[in-house]
């Protein structure tokens, strides 16, 4: 969200839709105002994403989200979120980067971009090696691909920004993004349960 003022308007089209889940980046300044706004709403789940420092996970914590998402497992981040109670879903992109996230006593974690690491063909690889874990993941991901990644049990959730793409939220097109969030519930509808 670019705009903080759109933030009400897209948190009714989440909820309308029937996906009350948002997670604001960090990308632009409008993101805390975003992420308070949604949040006092009281009838979403609302987190913070692209989390790079710990400055950034205060201000997101302190607005009210419920969860942090990094593209990185950095273990300041990690260590800060969780001596304040915030669950952190880092990025991973490696085995190594896996083993540094359950190392720091997590068990999911952000995959990421999924489709430039190998999508769906990677994380059967991974999940063989580290059952344990669940990954989220994110990048690329299509509403084409989706119900493939979602039949994967190593697979939590999914993240996809073609849910709210950004000249739709540029232009305050809520009725389209609420188009496509009630095309992902149809799609979540029709993925066998695990």
């Amino acid at each position: 969200i670019n705009e903080a003022e759109h933030a009400g308007a897209f948190g009714a089209a989440l909820v309308s839709g029937g996906l009350p889940l948002a997670e604001i980046t960090f990308r632009t300044p409008a993101a805390e105002h975003a992420i308070r706004s949604l949040a006092e709403r009281g009838d979403m789940l609302v987190g913070a994403g692209t989390v790079l420092t710990t400055e950034q996970a205060d201000r997101a914590i302190d607005a009210g989200a419920s969860f942090i998402v990094a593209p990185g497992t950095n273990p300041r981040v990690v260590e800060h979120c969780l001596d304040r109670n915030a669950p952190i879903i880092p990025g991973v992109a490696t085995p190594t980067d896996i083993e540094l996230a359950m190392s720091l006593g997590l068990s999911t974690v952000k995959f990421f971009p999924a489709e430039n690491l190998g999508g769906t063909s990677m994380l059967k690889a991974l999940a063989g090696t580290y059952p344990n874990v669940r990954f989220l993941p994110t990048g690329g991901i299509t509403p084409e691909k989706l119900p493939e990644y979602l039949a994967l049990p190593s697979v939590l959730a999914c993240g996809g920004s073609w849910l709210a793409p950004r000249e739709a939220l540029a232009a305050g097109d809520f009725g389209k993004i609420r188009k496509l969030i009630e095309q992902a519930v149809k799609i979540l509808a029709n993925v066998p349960a695990k």
